[in-house]
């Protein structure tokens, strides 16, 4: 029964290929259902496993903390309450897919490639690294800045069962239990090419859900360390943030092109620099290597900001909903159902009192 389903499963994905795509791009959206049908025909229910006196020790310590985290998601986050997560796959591989980001050489604006289901987004996944990096190759032949960065895990927005994998299973427990969260807010609200709001959305879930899982557990060295390591991650956010925002600047004053090539090969050098002190100043020995490349460029700025951009705007609408994440979800999901210039609107109000709540409790200090 479980082949059938995967074969039907197979078969659908390559005739809705057939059907929407015709050859010109028949060969992307091939390696795309070749690749989720990898995922379908590896998972295993995480009960099975769990049974299973084959299973390794670890990994089946693994499978019970998902399980119970999966189980937190639903009762205690008002997330969705399905087979997502319950299964396991093992795809032999670091990443499940590899994504590729594009900007113009003086512009944070990205690329976009525009899917069924999904609409546009900011970038194109490949499941193969060197698919992936033939295709950034061609870009920037092109003459656009390009990135390549593995990814551990995407939703499929409740079209399939998405399984725990390998590739985000074995990492620490805070990162585990965020991953999580964060699939699932997408099966909880999605706008069709929005990536931005998606992603700001699920960042934020995610931040909220991986603070009360500790604090649920009773685990206060846990609960601190994750704090910790959220601060650090907002402090290199505002980093990121600030110099997009004199990249943009640049990029906007109209300057020869080869002045602006160097003043923008300077701010990068400035922030690489900034970010040393930064891994420095915190103990960190390890992390943040692409930022450090030599070959640094804009794609990777504009990609945070897809992530990051939009965040006010939900925290501050957590706060008004009084860190109640059902009703969050519930006005998220309103907010998704609005015309574009009134969820703008509304959005940018949003982080206008997000920011001046943060500037007044730090004149307060």
């Amino acid at each position: 029964m479980r082949k059938a389903l995967i074969i039907s499963s197979g078969v659908l994905l390559l005739g809705v290929c057939c059907l929407l795509f015709g050859c010109g791009n028949l060969g992307y959206y091939l390696q795309s259902a070749s690749g989720q049908l990898e995922i379908l025909s590896k998972r295993r229910p995480i009960s099975e496993l769990l049974a299973d006196t084959k299973t390794d020790a670890e990994l089946k310590k693994r499978l019970r903390l998902a399980l119970e985290i999966r189980e937190f998601a639903s009762t205690e986050m008002g997330l969705p309450d399905n087979e997502s997560y319950r299964s396991y796959a093992d795809l032999k591989r670091p990443y499940v897919v590899w994504n590729v980001v594009a900007t113009p050489e003086f512009s944070l604006q990205p690329e976009t490639w525009c899917f069924p289901i999904v609409g546009c987004l900011p970038y194109r996944g490949y499941y193969h690294e060197a698919d992936a990096k033939e295709f950034a190759a061609g870009l920037e032949q092109a003459g656009l800045d390009t990135a390549t960065y593995g990814v551990a895990a995407y939703s499929t927005l409740k079209w399939f069962s998405d399984p725990i994998l390998n590739t985000f299973s074995g990492y620490s427990e805070e990162y585990l239990a965020g991953m999580i969260f964060h699939e699932l807010a997408h099966q909880q609200v999605y706008i069709a090419g929005q990536a931005d709001f998606n992603e700001a959305y699920a960042k934020t879930v995610e931040r909220v859900g991986v603070a009360r899982w500790f604090e649920y557990k009773g685990d206060p060295e846990q609960a601190v360390r994750a704090a910790r390591m959220q601060a650090i991650n907002r402090e290199f956010v505002d980093l990121v943030m600030a110099t997009r925002q004199v990249l943009q600047q640049l990029y906007r004053s109209g300057r020869a092109v080869e002045t602006m090539r160097a003043e923008k090969s300077r701010v990068i050098k400035d922030f690489q620099n900034h970010l040393r002190k930064f891994r420095k100043q915190h103990k960190l020995t390890r992390g943040y290597d692409k930022w450090l490349a030599a070959e640094l460029n804009n794609a990777l700025f504009a990609s945070v900001s897809t992530y990051h951009e939009l965040g006010p705007a939900f925290e501050q609408l957590l706060v008004l909903k009084n860190n109640n994440l059902p009703a969050f979800h519930r006005e998220v999901a309103r907010i998704a159902r609005l015309d574009a210039n009134e969820r703008k609107r509304v959005l940018e109000h949003l982080s206008s009192l997000y920011l001046a709540a943060q500037k007044e409790a730090g004149s307060n200090l």
